[in-house]
């Protein structure tokens, strides 16, 4: 199993998870499973052999007299069952939709995991971010806390705003130091994606904070729905139920056994043949319960596909006020709050030091600044995984092109 080093791209990660994640190889197996059924649904029966050994130890006919002796008789013959009314080629028939329901619940789980890969790896990606933005905050704060002590040490300004600089700067490095939890924590829910019990890979290579794309209209997206396995699954799924329901019709013709044998008189040193056959009579059992139960199931498919259409379009629905919330949250914090908020904290931090502005001033600006950083990042996670899910739903990617999921295509 691999687990790679060094660097990793969304396009590694889901290469690697679509080959070595454990659900997804347990569906491998199930589609074996099912081709070994429709191998053994194409068996014919057996056939079968008896030997029968009559009136042994008998000395008379029943009801003759003494001198009229019985023969012993041995006799082997072989019986075939006979299948009529297409019950071989039903059952057959059965078995290979059934493997094809098998491929659609494959489908399904990849598109899941595909998913999933997306989402950690935004995470992985945003704790990254955040690392490395906390780390250009705590140089910013100590350049801050420089310049308080220059102005204690001149007799400017009290001892206390040193104090307070100091508390500032500790706070960031605890920060710092949480977020560098949350990124280890983060790579190691992505690794177990593909299998790997510790991560191995150092970063991952990925462009958070490009520009997200324009939003197509909801029902754009409601037109694409069929697309996803979950429904796409259910003309497949009615199909199974029609041959389910053709194999029950098939059970109410009797099937037919062709007997052959051989007889060995030993008294008289005599043999025969022996031919016939057998059916059975479907006076009281004509399979009606069996056939009204598969024709209900069917019935019942046609419904089970409606409701999944409702549950897939409202997921849809959720997934794409996310999606809506999360995008006008990024261009926003992108367009107005964050060059303000650096801008601000900039010209405060130089005021400060030409004693035009107090600490307070520099404290406040400061913790917008960070606050802001931290929104936009939270923000620019909210979008891509909410992309992530909105294709998930559509079963297909959201743009024609690369993904704004991080360049994934």
């Amino acid at each position: 199993m691999q687990n790679p080093t060094g660097t990793v791209s969304l396009r590694d990660a889901v290469t690697l998870a679509l080959l070595q994640n454990p659900a997804l190889a347990a569906f491998a197996w199930e589609t074996r499973a099912r081709e070994a059924r429709i191998l053994q649904a194409g068996r014919p029966p057996n056939p079968a052999v008896s030997v029968l050994l009559e009136d042994l130890g008998a000395r008379q006919f029943a009801g003759g007299g003494l001198n009229e002796p019985i023969q012993p008789q041995t006799t082997i013959q072989l019986s075939q069952l006979i299948e009529l009314g297409g019950k071989r080629a039903a059952r057959e028939r059965l078995a290979t939709l059934n493997r094809d329901l098998a491929a659609w619940d494959y489908e399904a789980a990849r598109i899941d995991v595909l998913t999933e890969v997306t989402r950690a790896f935004t995470d992985v990606l945003a704790a990254q971010e955040s690392v490395t933005q906390i780390e250009r905050t705590t140089r910013l704060v100590e350049d801050v806390q420089q310049s308080v002590g220059l102005r204690v040490v001149a007799g400017v300004v009290s001892p206390i705003e040193e104090t307070r600089a100091g508390v500032a700067a500790a706070s960031v490095r605890v920060e710092l130091a949480r977020a560098r939890r949350v990124l280890e924590a983060s790579r190691a829910r992505l690794a177990l994606l593909w299998g790997g019990s510790t991560p191995a890979f150092t970063a991952v290579e990925g462009n958070l904070q490009r520009d997200p794309a324009p939003l197509l209209p909801f029902s754009a997206l409601t037109a694409k729905i069929e697309q996803n396995p979950e429904l796409a699954r259910w003309a497949a799924e009615i199909v199974q139920r029609e041959a389910a329901v053709a194999v029950e019709r098939s059970k109410a013709v009797p099937d037919v056994s062709l007997i052959a044998g051989y007889r060995r008189f030993t008294e008289v040193d005599a043999n025969a043949f022996v031919v016939g056959a057998s059916i059975s009579l479907p006076f009281f059992d004509r399979n009606r319960g069996g056939v009204q139960e598969a024709q209900s199931r069917m019935a019942k498919a046609f419904e089970e596909r409606r409701a999944a259409e409702s549950r897939v379009t409202a997921a849809l629905a959720d997934a794409y006020a996310a999606l809506a919330s999360a995008y006008d949250e990024v261009t926003t914090l992108r367009s107005a709050v964050l060059p303000g908020s650096q801008q601000a904290f900039e010209a405060v931090s130089e005021g400060y030091r030409l004693g035009r502005f107090g600490y307070l001033d520099v404290l406040e600006s400061q913790r917008t600044l960070i606050g802001a950083g931290s929104q936009y990042l939270r923000a620019l996670s909210d979008y891509h995984k909410a992309v992530a899910n909105v294709e998930r739903l559509i079963g297909a990617p959201l743009l024609d092109g690369a993904s704004p999921t991080t360049g994934r295509e």
